[in-house]
């Protein structure tokens, strides 16, 4: 469970990275708060840091199911996939939004491993 809760804070330190990215375009970009719109790199930034948040409320509960039902070397391993492919949509969408599907597909594909084990785990205990 250790290196869970590592990929755990190492998750929560590149979302604080995107936050604090977004943070620093939007005043590069001179966009006042609460204004969401104005500058292209403020924008992609914000995006970067949205969907990341949005993939939070699957990944993190996921990866402690099944890292708690399923087995934590598995959780480990589809919670570091998914900070890689965090980084490749950063990476895509930073440079050119229509190359964020590489990441894009790395994120889903770590998230749906997570819920597919941890709901196999789960249905197991039941039965």
């Amino acid at each position: 469970m250790t290196y869970v809760a590592l990929i755990t804070l190492l998750i929560l330190i590149q979302y604080f990275y995107f936050a604090m990215r977004a943070g620093g375009a939007r005043g590069k970009g001179d966009v006042q708060a609460p204004a969401m719109t104005g500058d292209e790199n403020f924008e992609r930034a914000l995006r970067v840091q949205l969907n990341t948040l949005e993939q939070l409320a699957i990944t993190l509960p996921a990866l402690w199911i099944c890292a708690s039902f399923f087995r934590a070397d598995v959780a480990a391993v589809l919670g570091a996939v998914f900070i890689v492919g965090r980084f490749v949509y950063a990476a895509g969408y930073m440079g050119d939004p229509s190359k964020r599907g590489p990441g894009m597909i790395i994120s889903v594909i770590a998230n749906a491993g997570l819920v597919v084990c941890s709901l196999f785990a789960v249905i197991a205990k039941l039965i």
